[in-house]
Order: C-alpha cells, then sequence, then structure tokens
C-alpha cells in the first residue's frame, strides 16, 4: 500500500467526516499551553531539587500528544510515552498530580511508586511506560486484541521517537499488528535526534515507508501543525474502527530540550534550532486562532491561574508513608482498564459524536 501525504481538508471530506468546532480548537492550544507550562513549571522543580533523578520533556513536540490524544473516544486506551504529557492532560489527569509525581510525592499518579517519568492513570484508560520504549507498541499490540476479540469499536494509540524504529520490539509489533489487521494507530514522532544520533545515521530510508513493508498504511504530517496531526489521527481512528487495521503517523518535528534535563545538546547544530524555533507550534497556532478571532489571552490566563493552582497543591503532598511500600506494585487481581471518562472536549462526526 503506497505511503500517503495527509492533507486536513482532504481528511475532512473523507469517510471519518472529521470537524473541529471553535470550541475544539480553543481546547487544543489550552491543551499544548497546558502542556508547556507543566513541563515547564517541573523543571524549574528540577533545578531546584525537588525532582529526583534527571527530567525528561516534550518541548517543541505538544501538537503531537494533543491532537493525537483528541481524536480519541472515551472508551479507547493509550500507552503514553515521557514526550507526550498533552495526551495524559487530555485524558484527564490533572497538573498537579503530574508535578507531585515529578517530586515522589503521595498525591503523585503512581503515589510515589515508580520513577517520575514512569506513570498512567488505568482509571483513565492509560497504560504506564517503561524504559524500553519500544516494547510500549506490542502493549498496544495487546490492547488492541483484546478489543478485536471482544468485537469493540475501540482503539489503541501509542507514541515513540524514530529512534524505537530501529529496535526488535518494535519490528515485531509492526508485524503483529499488520498480521492481525488490529485497531491500533501508532504514533512516530520523529524529533531528529534518537538522543544524540541524527537521522541520517539512523536510517536511510524514509522511517514512514517501513509501514508499507508491512502491509499498512504510513502517513506523513507536519508534526507542529496540531490540527495536521488531528486529522490524520481521526482518519486512522476510524479506520481501525472498521477492522481495516493499524496505520503508522510520523509527526515530524523537532526536540527542542535535550535528550533530558541532563543534555545540553551540543551536538545539535545551532542553525537546525533557528529553523524549527520559527515552526514552534504553539506560537503557529496562537496566531492562526488569534487570525481567526479567538481570544487567546483569556486562553492563556486560565492556564497560567491553573498552573500555579495546580503548583500549589502538588507542593503540599506529604512524601509517601514507607510502610506502603509494597502497596500495589504487584497486580493481585484480573487487570482491569477504567472507562477512562474523562471531562475533555471531543471531535464530532457528522450525525453524531465519536463517545
Amino acid at each position: 500500500m503506497a505511503t500517503t501525504t495527509a492533507k486536513p481538508a482532504a481528511i475532512a471530506d473523507s469517510v471519518s467526516k472529521a470537524v473541529l468546532t471553535h470550541d475544539d480548537r480553543r481546547a487544543l492550544l489550552r491543551y499544548m499551553l497546558l502542556m508547556r507550562a507543566t513541563e515547564e513549571r517541573a523543571l524549574t522543580l528540577y533545578r531546584q531539587g525537588k525532582v529526583p533523578g534527571s527530567y525528561y520533556d516534550g518541548r517543541g513536540q505538544e501538537a503531537i500528544s494533543v491532537g493525537s490524544a483528541f481524536a480519541l473516544a472515551p472508551r479507547d486506551r493509550t500507552c503514553i510515552l515521557h514526550r507526550d504529557l498533552g495526551a495524559h492532560l487530555i485524558r484527564g489527569v490533572r497538573p498537579g498530580r503530574v508535578l507531585a509525581q515529578m517530586m515522589g510525592r503521595a498525591g503523585g499518579i503512581t503515589g510515589g511508586r515508580d520513577g517520575n517519568m514512569h506513570f498512567g492513570d488505568t482509571a483513565l484508560g492509560a497504560v504506564g511506560m517503561v524504559s524500553m520504549l519500544p516494547d510500549m507498541a506490542l502493549v498496544t499490540c495487546g490492547l488492541a486484541l483484546a478489543f478485536q476479540m471482544r468485537k469493540e469499536p475501540r482503539v489503541a494509540m501509542t507514541w515513540f521517537g524514530e529512534g524505537s524504529t530501529a529496535n526488535g520490539q518494535w519490528h515485531e509489533a509492526m508485524n503483529v499488528a499488520s498480521v492481525r489487521k488490529l485497531p491500533a494507530v501508532f504514533i512516530l514522532e520523529n524529533n531528529q535526534f534518537a538522543y544524540s544520533t541524527p537521522n541520517e545515521r539512523e536510517f536511510v530510508v524514509d522511517v514512514v515507508e517501513r509501514a508499507k513493508g508491512y502491509g499498512f498504511p504510513g502517513v506523513k504530517v507536519d508534526g507542529n501543525d496540531v490540527e495536521a496531526v488531528f486529522y490524520a489521527a481521526a482518519e486512522a481512528c476510524e479506520r481501525a474502527r472498521r477492522g481495516e487495521g493499524p496505520t503508522l503517523i510520523e509527526a515530524e518535528t523537532m526536540r527542542m530540550h535535550g535528550h533530558g534535563a541532563h543534555d545540553d545538546m551540543r551536538y545539535v547544530p545551532k542553525e537546525l534550532f533557528e529553523v524549527w524555533e520559527k515552526r514552534d507550534p504553539v506560537d503557529r497556532y496562537e496566531k492562526k486562532l488569534s487570525d481567526d478571532g479567538i481570544d487567546i489571552e483569556e486562553i492563556r490566563a486560565s492556564v497560567k491561574e491553573e498552573i500555579e493552582r495546580e503548583t500549589e497543591w502538588a507542593l503540599e503532598q506529604p512524601m509517601p508513608d514507607p510502610a506502603t511500600a509494597r502497596e500495589g506494585v504487584f497486580a493481585d487481581s484480573d487487570p482491569h482498564l477504567g472507562d477512562g471518562n474523562a471531562p475533555w472536549s471531543h471531535w464530532k462526526q457528522e450525525g453524531g459524536s465519536n463517545a
């Protein structure tokens, strides 16, 4: 199957009939701003010595997790990785819980029981990540297989960097997803570097072409255009619900901060930063909405107020009681992912919603 390039207008006219209202567009900007503000606050806490270990963020990649997660229905499931905080926020995770997680506090998502980036709220339909990032693609296949076996019109989605595509587990996931025509959507964040290795030393073929080798569609989008990401994800989700199998979406972007807070990025040419700074996803979308008459300052003020309130809450959370360290670490019953009915705005289909 040929690799295609997704264009919002073309997708809007396709069978998925995805439509973004003005309220949806405001929500997209708000989630991107909230992701950036939460990560900036977490980085400040890290520099103050309040966040143990290192810290990893998704500066410059906000449009990808926000745009793609916004296409999901409440009963869909996710495996969210460390640069995709926007997806957690859309699923309904409060910024304060994220900040408490970073600091190892009892109010964090795992109650202080895991690394600061390893979390997922199962009640909101998210499986916690592990550091072996490509492995989460196989977990996604497991979720999708369960939906398929139950004949449920649900989708499993995960995210990963282009460096993951050089890993054997990733290829196993792509193969099983294709062979079984699983209802899975794979979001490939091509942020130019696998840690310090640039694209030209990672692969020779265009990475999205690998989907063709497994027999399912590969779609390339501008990863710094939140609406382009949304429309591509919406079409991929509807394709999966129809039983037509997985889709690989390559969202091209740039990692504007180091691999982690410990990384000074001296290996990145200065000119590359200058090029991508002009394509900042938040700045671009603010201008687009402002040109359309949407009040940007009101959204900014709302985010600022929320992050201050949530930070205060997170700092008030106690450290976990050591006596409870073993609680909730090992499963003692059948695994269950909650209904995930998070209070977030959703995209509309012609004639109804996707809930």
